[in-house]
């Protein structure tokens, strides 16, 4: 008897410790290299279907490194059923700030705030009393940098995932909002310290409105944590993988160029994309205003669409093109704009603009998720959601029925 109750006693210290040290390891969580650093901020801004100040990027991005702080990563797959994640949601902003506001302010002499969406977060968390066990992106772009930012100050992992799978210039253009979860609670930081909590709003566009016109207020933007999110919620609703195919964008580039091969070619490989037209800028007129900046962009071609025009329309990023003036591609399929040299996005430190005498290629891909071609993804993200006279075309009918250029 006395020989049973050791034999369970040590079953039991046993299957314990066993216990002990699976909560101890927890969920499976990676760490990147520096490299795979690197081609994640080259591959997240070429994913943003606009122009990227890439460089910067990276130099930020190396900087944390150097600092000690790991850049995170957790699969979807891999999320307990537990936890909840925040998304980082970065600046909500771009032209027609009030400027009296930004002259009053520097007369104050008012101190800014660093990091403001880590403040947010912060802010969030102990607003609602919930802690946060991971981070997701609110979009591809900077937002992927500020994301990992956001989680390196709290100790937390980023969930290889996007509810969006590029960068968009509207809040309620989201795959939360096309399945009928709301950003809000939420809250807002400016760039000087103000904290404002969003509870509940009536839907995502009011929650758009809102912190646009906070922006707007407060120099041109706002940073902001929301749309709290459970680990099924992530599971189901959002693009997975998001980071991942990053990283693979940015290697394939870097690896093109390293062996003297095309880096657009190689891109448009791994990307299933399709070359829509290369050319150089010649006219790009811009417009700031109610906290967006627009562009209107002209392209004269070069190669073998010499003779040919396209004109890409931006709002924050590219959302409808035109060959030749007939409608090309259109959101919510992507419109990729890339250095015709390097197959990186084009290089610029405004946002979504075009400098003048740049070559671009226009690479495009059809939407990330079945869900952008629905009714209400195209209501939220198609062309006449952006004023255009015209109804959403996919890309696939578009290929159909447009020149070849030279392929057979």
């Amino acid at each position: 008897m006395n020989t049973m109750r050791r034999i369970q006693a040590t079953l039991m210290v046993a299957i314990a410790g066993s216990i002990a040290v699976q909560a101890q390891s927890g969920p499976r969580i990676r760490t990147l290299s520096e490299q795979e650093v690197v081609d994640l901020m080259v591959g997240a801004a070429i994913q943003g279907t606009r122009s990227s100040d890439t460089a910067q990027m990276v130099n930020r991005a190396k900087s944390m490194l150097a600092g000690g702080k790991p850049f995170r990563i957790i699969s979807v797959d891999d999320l307990p059923q537990d936890w909840t994640i925040v998304t980082a949601a970065g600046g909500i902003g771009g032209g027609g700030a009030w400027d009296y506001v930004r002259d009053r302010v520097k007369q104050q002499n008012l101190p800014s705030v660093p990091n403001g969406t880590a403040k947010a977060l912060e802010a969030l968390s102990e607003h609602l009393g919930k802690k946060f066990n991971a981070v997701i992106r609110n979009e591809a772009a900077g937002a992927t940098l500020n994301a990992f930012e956001v989680a390196a100050d709290a100790g937390l992992p980023v969930v290889d995932a996007c509810p969006a799978g590029r960068a968009k210039p509207e809040v309620e253009q989201s795959l939360t909002f096309i399945n009928g979860l709301s950003v809000a609670p939420a809250a807002l930081v400016t760039r000087w310290g103000d904290i404002l909590f969003i509870d509940r709003v009536v839907d995502d566009y009011r929650y758009e409105d809102i912190a646009r016109a906070v922006a707007v207020a407060s120099g041109g933007g706002v940073s902001n944590a929301r749309g709290v999110l459970t680990a099924q919620q992530v599971k189901d609703v959002t693009i997975h993988g998001a980071l991942t195919e990053a990283i693979l964008f940015g290697r394939t580039v870097r690896e093109a160029k390293e062996h003297g091969a095309n880096a657009v070619n190689a891109l448009l490989k791994v990307s299933a994309g399709h070359k829509m037209f290369e050319g150089t800028v010649s006219r790009a007129d811009q417009k700031g205003d109610r906290g967006f900046t627009w562009w209107d962009v002209y392209l004269s071609g070069t190669g073998p669409y010499v003779n040919h025009t396209y004109r890409i329309w931006v709002k924050n990023e590219n959302i409808v093109s035109w060959l030749d003036g007939k409608p090309d591609v259109m959101s919510p399929d992507l419109i990729y704009n890339l250095d015709s040299e390097t197959g990186e996005a084009l290089a610029s430190a405004g946002l979504g603009s075009y400098p003048m005498g740049a070559h671009v290629t226009i690479l495009a891909r059809p939407a990330l998720s079945p869900a952008w071609r629905t009714p209400k993804g195209i209501e939220i993200v198609g062309p006449r959601h952006f004023g255009f006279d015209f109804d959403y075309q996919p890309i696939e009918l578009i290929l159909n029925e447009r020149p070849k250029f030279g392929q057979p």
